[in-house]
């Protein structure tokens, strides 16, 4: 072997151990790159805690009725377009159109009313909630608040809520009223569920140590699917009773079961009948009765089966149900005055 060739050969590394460095670790390929550190886990107080109504809707406020002690709390968001009037369900509260309203404000107004016996509503009968007295509350509020010149409303109702709606309109009582958004309510399926509400009211949890658990159970219980909503919705239907030590709900609904077939009974025949445009969402593929079904072969409303939701459609998907109702809007051409039809030019917009 060529001696000169030795040179070229590395040292023996245990020659000279103490002078060598440390190996350096090869950098490992990307695909073979280690894992980000996980967030720290968050507690379950954490996880459910309360979320402020601030982040979705501008203001809200207290109308007074007149000639009455009944106050209703609203809160509203956006300042141009149309009144999105919005009428949440039994045992809801005006939050439950919350993160829906804060994607709606952008291309209209949104008011949101806590009903009679919910939320921080107060009324000299909180349990009366038959529909033609929550019928009066909502025309009390639009006349407290826009007095005789409304600007164009599109009621949108969830469960008892679009029954409230439906009533409304039905009633033509409402000048401005420019559209009705019905939320997974049928007059058939709702008849039909009446016979096991006492048992569902009774069944549920009834007192909660803290609102996080509150929330814990209402998302972890199914009635609603997304955890923002939850965390801003569900404070406002609790009470704190002090004899009991716990949080409690704030609507009384077991007591009003003498209201609840009516709030149900012609509910078709009544949307129907509604001279706006209108359409109905349901949560799944619920079945129409033969007026419903033969209103819309007829072209009478328009049907939307929104997926992958629970009852509380406003709540589970509130991006797709604000898509859906601002769309709707547009697609009727609802303005702030009322269905806007290109070209005319309407007196109070002509230049002096």
């Amino acid at each position: 072997m060529d001696s000169s060739n030795l040179t070229s050969l590395p040292e023996d590394p245990l020659e000279d151990n103490q002078q060598q460095t440390p190996p350096q670790p090869r950098p490992l390929p990307a695909f073979a790159s280690p894992r980000p550190d996980r967030p720290p886990t968050q507690t379950s107080s954490e996880k459910y805690s309360a979320l402020d109504w601030t982040e979705y809707f501008d203001k809200e406020d207290d109308i007074s009725i007149p000639d009455s002690n009944d106050i209703f709390h609203l809160y509203t968001a956006g300042t141009d377009g149309p009144v999105v009037f919005c009428l949440h369900g039994g045992g809801y509260s005006g939050l439950s159109f919350a993160l829906s309203a804060s994607k709606i404000k952008e291309k209209a107004r949104v008011v949101a009313m806590d009903l009679r016996g919910h939320g921080k509503s107060t009324t000299a009968n909180d349990t009366d909630l038959s529909i033609e007295t929550m019928c009066n509350d909502v025309l009390a509020v639009v006349t407290a608040m826009y007095g005789d010149s409304p600007p164009a409303i599109v009621l949108v109702g969830h469960s008892m809520g679009g029954s409230v709606a439906v009533h409304v309109a039905a009633k033509k009582a409402l000048s401005s009223l420019a559209g009705l958004v019905v939320v997974d309510v049928v007059e058939g399926t709702a008849l039909a569920s009446l016979v096991h509400m006492q048992k569902i009211l009774s069944s549920r949890v009834q007192r909660f140590s803290s609102i996080e658990k509150a929330i814990e159970l209402s998302v972890r219980g199914g009635s609603l699917r997304n955890i923002e909503s939850a965390r801003v919705s569900i404070p406002s239907t609790l009470k704190y009773d002090d004899s009991k030590k716990c949080y409690i709900y704030r609507a009384r609904l077991e007591e009003t079961e003498q209201y609840w077939k009516s709030w149900y009974e012609g509910l078709s025949e009544k949307f129907l009948s509604s001279p706006v445009p209108k359409v109905l969402l349901l949560a799944g593929t619920d079945r129409l009765d033969r007026a419903l079904t033969i209103g819309q072969m007829q072209g009478k409303f328009q049907m939307v089966v929104v997926r992958h939701t629970g009852h509380a459609i406003q709540e589970d998907v509130p991006d797709e149900f604000a898509t859906l109702v601002t769309n709707f809007v547009s697609r009727n051409r609802i303005g702030p005055r009322g269905v806007e039809i290109p070209g005319l030019r309407r007196p109070s917009q002509s230049k002096p």
